[in-house]
């Protein structure tokens, strides 16, 4: 069956709604954030800077590499490749503590990667997307303006990544206050909106479910797969390669959401690819922090069954 008989319903009204969500979570996460935590990579970039390969080099290239080589259908894959290019999600600096992690460092890479993916994040999907030749002809007939997607992803990630560095700089009790109650309501309405897209749209989901599920499932094991490994390649400690697995694996689906509406309101695949992730991350990411959870840390201990993938 081709993905591209899928027809979304989409409201185009809900467009303002999804970027005013994005922007509230990503305003949420930088209440905490401070100069010295941009300043504290700058004087040890090593894991960061190995984080940032994994998440906007690594990720994206071996995303457009599975997708050329499997001939996965134009829609989808181009809806595997904006995901690729997105940056870390904010939801990864909770599953880090959770999984008894280096936090700090997975609020850091969360704010530097959002920062990075202002020009990453559009130069890598158009990149990528024109890479790939079964992508190029449906990314050339839709004739994607690059200074547009620039400036979107600016709006929503920049600038209220730095109005809450600027309010909790300015308002340290009144952050204290609102910043959790500000991530849940968030989170809440991006659920919701999440659940009533799918809600609108269960036939076609369900329909189409054999197309998008495992490559979803397969896509995000990569993702993880290619944090933890880069990191424990590379020497890190465990605290730090469980931060950079989480950072990989969690993608900020809910940036690609807002591209694909804005941009490619008709690709259904894409929409299908992108709605699924923001799910499934969620799953597997609680599901690899509840694993990790439950044991300490020990630097030369294989600690579960990823770690013993990653020995072989």
């Amino acid at each position: 069956m081709n993905v591209e008989q899928v027809n979304i319903a989409f409201d185009p009204s809900s467009l303002v709604l999804i970027n005013l969500i994005v922007a509230l979570m990503m305003f949420g996460v930088s209440l905490d954030l401070r100069a010295e935590d941009f300043r504290r990579i700058a004087r040890a970039p090593r894991a960061p800077v190995i984080g940032l390969l994994a998440q906007f080099l690594l990720l994206p290239a071996l995303t457009c590499l599975a997708c050329w080589a499997l001939a996965i259908q134009p829609e989808l894959a181009l809806g595997m490749t904006l995901i690729a290019a997105c940056p870390g999600g904010s939801f990864s600096n909770i599953m880090t503590w959770m999984a008894r992690g280096n936090v700090a460092l997975s609020v850091s890479m969360t704010a530097v990667s959002s920062v990075a993916a202002s020009v990453l994040t559009p130069l890598n999907f158009a990149f990528y997307a024109w890479l790939n030749p079964h992508t190029r002809p449906l990314l050339t007939q839709i004739a994607l303006d690059p200074l547009s997607l620039l400036l979107l992803v600016l709006l929503v990630l920049g600038v209220p990544l730095l109005a809450g560095m600027w309010v909790g700089r300015r308002f340290p009790q009144l952050t204290l206050k609102v910043e959790k109650p500000l991530r849940l309501v968030a989170l809440l309405v991006m659920l919701a909106f999440v659940a009533l897209a799918f809600s609108r749209n269960l036939q076609q989901f369900t329909q189409h479910f054999h197309l998008f599920f495992w490559l979803v499932v397969a896509h995000n094991a990569l993702a993880l797969g290619t944090g933890y490994l880069s990191a424990r390649l590379s020497g890190l400690p465990p605290a730090d390669r469980r931060a950079l697995t989480l950072e990989v694996g969690i993608q900020n689906s809910a940036l690609g959401l807002v591209i694909i509406f804005t941009f490619f309101p008709q690709a259904g695949g894409m929409l299908l690819v992108a709605a699924f992730w923001g799910c499934w991350h969620l799953i597997s990411g609680l599901g690899l922090a509840w694993l990790w959870s439950r044991h300490p840390l020990q630097p030369d201990a294989l600690l579960t069954p990823l770690a013993n993938l990653g020995e072989k």
